[in-house]
């Protein structure tokens, strides 16, 4: 397979297939030019990311709500205030990349050095650029210098953001942060937005317009893998497990796999690249120094993933831990396997019950390939490749628009949306934008409920698969222009 971006001018769509598509939308009366806009935004490729650094309390969740648009970054007047949430899209000049608060570290956690390092490295390993934010009404620290020195290692491009300068008196201190030596200190009020779009552009000429990399590994690499689970689950024993050696530290104490651990491994006659992960515990900003590091880490390694395996302990209780966890790789769009370890120590009733749970508790992700696994005897281990194997198959799905829009007219007639205020919404024709994971863009000619839109997701799966991954829909709605008679 080959792993290269696979978006031309058209999105995700062949030259043949977008001529189509765009009689098909000429046809419905739509505007071409906003229809060509939707295709390309939808099945772009991968967005470049930037990862946004700095001590406690300069400002850093504040400007993120800023350049979002929207408050969905917590903000408290205190330092070390941490996220379970750090990823958001944005945009900027027609413009979109992703978006990363790695949230302050606190110097009395696990020393400066090592609090210093844990950011910085998840920047280096989630970031295409990094800004900066340093406080100018406090100027230039000791822990800003460190930061500094540990970025310029890495290579990356730095935009430096000199905050909290609410006015013309605040610029001479933001003229001081020349001093860091990377470049221009932009003065920025992100409480009032003084400044932003200035930062924004610099931003935009430091980002790549597509990453250097799609997800995964370059042409003919191995596919990565990132295990996941809560805190003691068994991830580094299955790893030591298929790997066939021992690799990882495990101990019956909880947590003790801090960073993210890469190892290539034969598998299946195939050789994967298999990323251990911390495990994630229910709420980020609880936890305190290595545990939190750890969590950026494990979002960073599901960043880098192709699929993730999410490890499950079946001889107990479906945790919120456990659905959580899910939901975080199927945000982040990556293909899922299931694997419930411990299973032979299970008896009847217990198989039974966890039958039930999850039923009831994994209803979003039925989709996703399951397996029963001993981490510890290796009972079964052989059957997580093929499951791998099926979800990226499903990752990388794609439908021809023709095909696609015979099934959706076949689906609109025997299953019509229902009437709404007089009204009632149908959709007009259709294309998938992307894969990797699978992204369709509907053009409908009214709103369309999110029960429709899970009835057409679940009709999708019938019909052409997608075993393993999930499917990202979005529904377009256009006031129809100039349709001829």
């Amino acid at each position: 397979m080959d792993h290269e971006n696979e978006y031309g001018e058209h999105g995700a769509l062949g030259d043949a297939e977008y001529a189509e598509f765009m009689e098909l939308a000429a046809e419905e009366g739509f505007d071409l030019e906003d229809v060509a806009g939707d295709v390309a935004a939808a099945g772009h490729g991968p967005l470049p990311v930037l990862a946004v650094v700095g001590r406690p309390n300069v400002g850093k969740s504040t400007l993120v709500n800023r350049i979002i648009g929207r408050r969905e970054a917590v903000v408290e007047d205190r330092p070390g205030v941490t996220r379970d949430r750090v990823t958001y899209e944005a945009e900027w000049n027609g413009r979109r990349f992703k978006i990363v608060d790695t949230g302050g570290w606190e110097q009395d956690v696990l020393g400066i050095d090592a609090s210093v390092a844990a950011q910085a490295e998840f920047a280096i390993e989630a970031a295409d650029a990094v800004v900066l934010v340093v406080d100018a009404t406090v100027g230039a620290t000791d822990t800003d210098e460190a930061v500094v020195k540990l970025l310029r290692r890495a290579g990356k491009p730095v935009v430096l953001c000199a905050n909290k300068v609410d006015g013309p008196s605040g610029e001479a201190d933001a003229a001081m942060l020349w001093s860091l030596g990377v470049g221009e200190p932009y003065p920025v009020s992100s409480l009032h937005g003084r400044g932003t779009g200035d930062l924004l552009d610099a931003i935009l000429e430091a980002l790549p317009e597509a990453p250097a990399q799609v997800f995964g590994a370059g042409l003919g690499g191995p596919r990565r893998v990132a295990l996941l689970g809560r805190p003691n689950v068994g991830k580094s024993s299955l790893l030591n497990k298929v790997a066939g050696e021992e690799r990882v530290v495990v101990d019956k104490l909880a947590g003790t796999t801090r960073d993210p651990v890469d190892e290539l491994i034969e598998l299946g006659g195939k050789t994967w690249k298999f990323v251990d992960t911390a495990g994630i515990r229910r709420r980020v900003h609880l936890t305190e120094g290595a545990d939190y590091y750890a969590s950026l880490r494990t979002a960073a390694a599901l960043e880098k993933a192709e699929v993730a395996v999410v490890l499950i302990d079946a001889s107990e209780t479906l945790s919120v831990q456990d659905t959580r966890i899910i939901s975080m790789a199927v945000e982040a769009g990556r293909a899922v396997v299931i694997a419930y370890n411990k299973w032979d120590l299970l008896d009847e009733e217990r198989r039974y019950y966890l039958e039930r749970e999850i039923e009831q508790d994994l209803v979003q992700v039925q989709w996703a390939p399951r397996v029963n696994v001993s981490a510890q005897t290796g009972r079964h281990m052989e059957k997580l490749v093929p499951a791998i194997e099926t979800a990226l198959a499903g990752w990388e799905t794609r439908v021809p628009t023709g095909r696609l829009n015979a099934f959706l007219g076949e689906l609109v007639a025997a299953h019509p949306h229902p009437i709404r205020g007089g009204k009632q919404p149908r959709i007009l024709f259709g294309t998938q934008a992307g894969t990797r994971p699978p992204r369709f863009v509907l053009f409908a000619s009214g709103f369309l409920e999110a029960g429709y839109r899970r009835f057409i997701e679940r009709r999708l799966r019938e019909e052409f698969g997608f075993e393993g991954t999930p499917i990202q829909l979005s529904v377009r709605v256009r006031e129809k222009r100039g349709r001829k008679k």
